[in-house]
């Protein structure tokens, strides 16, 4: 699957507002909008590219329960207020794959995503993130995203390895029992 790739992205501050509900009806711009006033009030610098953080599947989740995080990278001091949080990203490994297309497309990249990591020996290792990489553009009825996805994964421990960590954790256990004195009545 081409165009999947591993890398490793900074830590990084983030300003965000809090959503639950379905993904498909975030209103992004009002989002977006209040983020980068909040930023020029508090006096830092808002990033360049804003981003959203994806807690649940919604092929899991019911649409209504979903949580997300609009969010801009920031740079300097500020406090989370009652509306808009702020809190460190860590620097982390992600799988990465650039998603140009209608938002109905999300679905296929996704996948795309998934398919990669498990073949190439990941698992998922947090939320999903997409960095936003231009502005939306409509063309006739058809919403044009330009995003890069990013999955938090780490490689996955092979099975063979973790039988054998499990075994000998067991052989430990039971060599230690053995070794202890036995109360002699």
């Amino acid at each position: 699957m081409a165009g999947v790739k591993i890398k490793t992205i900074n830590a990084q501050k983030l300003a965000y507002l809090e959503h639950t509900g379905d993904y498909s009806s975030i209103p992004y711009g009002q989002y977006f909008d209040k983020l980068y006033a909040w930023a020029k009030e508090k006096k830092v610098r808002p990033g360049f590219k804003p981003l959203g953080i994806f807690h649940d599947n919604p092929e899991k989740t019911p649409p209504e329960q979903c949580r997300s995080e609009i969010a801009i990278p920031i740079i300097g001091d500020a406090e989370s207020d009652e509306e808009i949080k702020v809190k460190e990203l860590p620097e982390m490994e992600v799988a990465v794959i650039k998603h140009k297309g209608s938002s109905e497309e999300y679905q296929n990249t996704y996948k795309t995503l998934g398919e990669w990591i498990i073949q190439n020996g990941y698992e998922w290792a947090g939320p999903c993130m997409e960095v936003y990489t231009k502005k939306p553009k409509v063309k006739g009825e058809q919403t044009i995203m330009y995003a890069t996805i990013q999955a938090p994964v780490k490689k996955k421990e092979p099975l063979l390895r973790k039988l054998a960590d499990k075994e000998e954790s067991t052989e430990s256990k039971t060599e230690e029992s053995e070794d202890e004195p036995k109360d002699e009545e």
